[in-house]
This record gives structure tokens, C-alpha cells and sequence, in this order.
């Protein structure tokens, strides 16, 4: 077969799932970077720089110690990332089969659907995952030792009760609200509005631009609301009545407690983002299935 009779794989469509496998892969680049975001948001008093906090980590569990919790940060890709992608990307092909383009509205409303859903799905790997990363910085008495993300789950659901496995699911599920419209809202706009200019085109350029702008949005918005649902999850029961504690608890040093470790949340949630994409448009481009 010629060139000329070649399929465009930019037209491309993806398959529910790819979203999934999509942040999973992400998720193996940027877990260091999250592991030290969780380290800098679950501090009360004692103020760690960035490097002593990872000579510390490298210290006490040697250098893979800086991928603890990877197995509960994969699961939680594979049922939050999958939950949200899978419904943003279905009412999309319903909204869009007759060749229409969604306006930004129609997007924003779709993502905060999609991210509701898939905030309260993820929210048991959530937890499992803040625990594992945490552990870390616990008195060695006092780690929960969970060898890896299946036998948190277990251990939580024996100890703590199914209801545990959901705590703070209000807060992962208006996190994941916010994050969902900062990346895929926002990227699928940013995107369109570059190729529409006619000087991008559907390549690598054109997806790493459009994430980056939209990993820097969906930091700035959510970061506040993620530091609250890692401070509650990490919490023992009872610590917090509800969110207003939570929030209350944070706020008492200033509003400056709810951007704690902003820095390597956006080292974490820039690069994230374009990971996320960047394996996304290419797993669709070499896997999706071709227009009808």
C-alpha cells in the first residue's frame, strides 16, 4: 500500500481505556516527585527543604525508598484515571458524533461529571497510597508496614472497616473535580485552539504545549483542596470532625498551609500532565481504532 493510501493515524479515535494505561505509565516517571509532595503537605511544624527531606528518604530506606507507595500510586491511576478518561471520553463521543465541536462549557460540565466519578472510584487507592508514601517519616513502631497496594487494602478493610477505605472521598472527589477540568477540559480546549490557528498541527509539539499549559492550570486550582484530602486521609480516626476542622487546622499558620509543597507539586503535576498526553495521543495514534 502506498503513502499516499496510508490511514491517518491522527484521526485516530481512543478506546475507553487508554486514559488509564495512559496516567499509569505518567504515574512511574513522576512518583519521586509525588512522594515529596505528600512529605512537605503532611508537616505540621517541623519546615524540611526539599533535599534534606530526600537525603532523609535515601537515608533510612536507600534509594528506591523514593518510590515507596509505586504499587498503590499505579492502582490508583488504573481505577481513578481510567474511571474519569472512560466517562470524559464517552459523553464526548456522544456529544461530538454528529462532527460537532464541544464548546468549553460543554467540556468544563463533562470533566466535573467524569472527575466526580472518578475521585470517589480511586479514593481507596488514594488512601493506600498517601499511607505508603508517608510511612516513611513515622517512628519505625509506629509504620503500618504495608508491603504493597493489595495488602493495604486488606489491612485497612480488617482493621479500620470498608467505611475507612472512603475517608475523605468528598475531598479526593472535588480534587479530582478540579484536576479533570484543569487536564482534560482545558487541554482539549488548548489543543483545538492551537490547531485551529493553523500553524499546529496533531503532533508532539502541539500535545506537549497544550499539557503543559494545562498541568500548570490544574495546579494552581487544585492544589489547595489536594492538601486538605492528603492532611485528612494521613489523619488517625477522629483527628477531624469534617472538613472545616481540616481546613481550620491548616489555615492556623496562615493561608500560606494550603500551597505547602506547591513547588514539587508543580514539578510533579507539569511533567505529569505532559506524560499523561504525551503516551495518550501516542497510544491512540498506533492503537485507536480508525474513523468510520
Amino acid at each position: 500500500m502506498s503513502a499516499t493510501n496510508q490511514p491517518d493515524k491522527t484521526k485516530r479515535i481512543g478506546r475507553w481505556y487508554f486514559g488509564g494505561i495512559a496516567s499509569a505509565m505518567a504515574a512511574c516517571c513522576t512518583h519521586p516527585a509525588d512522594l515529596i509532595k505528600v512529605h512537605l503537605q503532611t508537616q505540621q511544624t517541623e519546615k524540611v527543604k526539599v533535599t534534606t527531606l530526600v537525603g532523609r528518604i535515601i537515608k533510612n530506606d536507600g534509594v528506591l525508598g523514593i518510590y515507596n507507595g509505586l504499587s498503590a500510586s499505579i492502582c490508583r491511576q488504573l481505577t481513578y484515571s481510567t474511571t474519569r478518561f472512560a466517562i470524559y471520553e464517552t459523553i464526548k463521543k456522544q456529544l461530538t458524533k454528529d462532527g460537532s465541536v464541544m464548546p468549553f462549557y460543554q467540556k468544563v460540565g463533562t470533566a466535573v461529571v467524569s472527575g466526580a466519578m472518578g475521585g470517589f472510584v480511586g479514593t481507596p487507592a488514594d488512601l493506600i497510597n498517601v499511607r505508603m508514601q508517608n510511612d516513611v517519616k513515622l517512628p519505625k513502631d509506629q509504620r503500618r508496614n504495608y508491603r504493597n497496594a493489595f495488602h493495604g487494602f486488606y489491612r485497612v478493610f480488617r482493621e479500620e472497616g470498608i467505611a475507612r477505605m472512603f475517608s475523605g472521598a468528598t475531598m479526593a472527589s472535588s480534587r479530582a473535580i478540579l484536576v479533570t477540568v484543569g487536564q482534560l477540559a482545558c487541554y482539549d480546549q488548548i489543543k483545538q485552539t492551537l490547531m485551529d490557528t493553523g500553524f499546529f498541527k496533531d503532533n508532539v509539539l502541539t500535545h506537549v504545549t497544550s499539557s503543559a499549559v494545562a498541568g500548570t492550570i490544574a495546579t494552581v486550582i487544585c492544589h489547595p483542596v489536594d492538601v486538605m484530602k492528603t492532611r485528612m486521609m494521613n489523619a488517625p480516626p477522629g483527628k477531624y470532625s469534617g472538613l472545616f476542622a481540616c481546613a481550620k487546622d491548616i489555615g492556623k499558620n496562615g493561608p500560606l498551609g494550603f500551597f505547602k509543597g506547591f513547588v514539587p507539586a508543580f514539578v510533579r503535576y507539569g511533567p505529569h500532565t505532559v506524560f499523561i498526553f504525551l503516551f495518550l495521543e501516542q497510544i491512540r495514534q498506533n492503537f485507536g481504532d480508525d474513523p468510520e
